[in-house]
């Protein structure tokens, strides 16, 4: 009697160290379970999220572009009137060059009164010419500098016509978009918050995939309920096998046409 309870003992012991295969399978199949669940409660929350900023649609993107737009109009102003407070000095050096040209002009035809030979005058007389040439240049300069002037000055009540536009669309998005935030911020800032915690049940290698698979999806869906047969992201249909597969969790299963995780409905039905 002693003899067969060590015996018993001793095998117990055994069991418990070295728990059966069937047991072992069974174990197994919690921990795929447990991150099939983990995964399909991460893609929850992360599409109530992708749902919320689908609700703001391409407000921030247009909100974005605009302010994009109003800062380029303001750099082609800037610009303009930099190039115009340079067409305004080039004018007025211009003048002054042809005032001083008139003095000296009149400085000379006052020296040929006083000349002592026909030499001296012609030499006064082609600084006369020379001077009255460099008045009609300067004259044809300012010409060119004023015409500029009244074409960039058009092209800036342009600009501050379209920035002022610019300006009130922007506003009026900004306020739709604050408007749009304001009601759905704390909400998503909570789900934020939980997709950050929900993140740290799941193994680093695992998450990565989650997250490169939910990048290359157009609808952010990384984990999909096998639905009528059929891949819940892709809808392609799924071959029976494959599907008996998924529903005893020995192992996680992608669909072969998309990537998705897949995941039994009645399962998902129940996380």
């Amino acid at each position: 009697m002693a003899k067969t309870s060590k015996k018993a003992l001793k095998n117990e012991e055994q069991t418990l160290e070295n728990p059966p295969i069937a047991e072992q399978k069974t174990q197994e199949e919690i921990s795929i379970e447990k991150r099939l669940v983990s995964l399909f409660k991460l893609q929850q929350i992360d599409s109530k999220i992708d749902k919320i900023r689908i609700i703001r649609g391409e407000l921030p993107l247009e909100v974005q572009d605009l302010e994009d737009q109003c800062m380029g109009l303001d750099t082609r102003l800037n610009k303009f009137l930099e190039e115009i407070k340079e067409l305004e000095k080039q004018i007025q050096e211009k003048n002054l060059s042809i005032k001083d040209s008139k003095t000296l002009i009149k400085k000379y035809e006052e020296q040929q009164n006083n000349v002592r030979n026909n030499r001296e005058y012609e030499a006064l007389s082609k600084e006369v010419e020379f001077k009255n040439l460099e008045i009609q240049l300067f004259d044809k300069r300012i010409k060119e500098y004023s015409l500029d002037l009244e074409l960039k000055k058009s092209e800036i009540e342009n600009i501050n016509k379209e920035l002022t536009e610019s300006k009130n669309e922007l506003e009026i998005k900004k306020s739709e978009l604050n408007d749009i935030i304001s009601e759905t911020e704390k909400e998503e800032q909570e789900l934020i918050l939980k997709s950050k915690e929900q993140q740290l049940n799941i193994e680093e290698r695992l998450l990565t995939a989650y997250k490169r698979i939910r990048k290359g999806a157009r609808n952010g869906l990384a984990v999909v309920k096998v639905e009528r047969d059929a891949c819940g992201g892709c809808f392609n249909k799924i071959p029976p096998q494959r599907i008996l597969d998924i529903r005893m969790h020995k192992k996680i299963i992608v669909c072969e046409y998309c990537g998705r995780v897949l995941i039994d409905e009645e399962f998902a039905d129940n996380i």
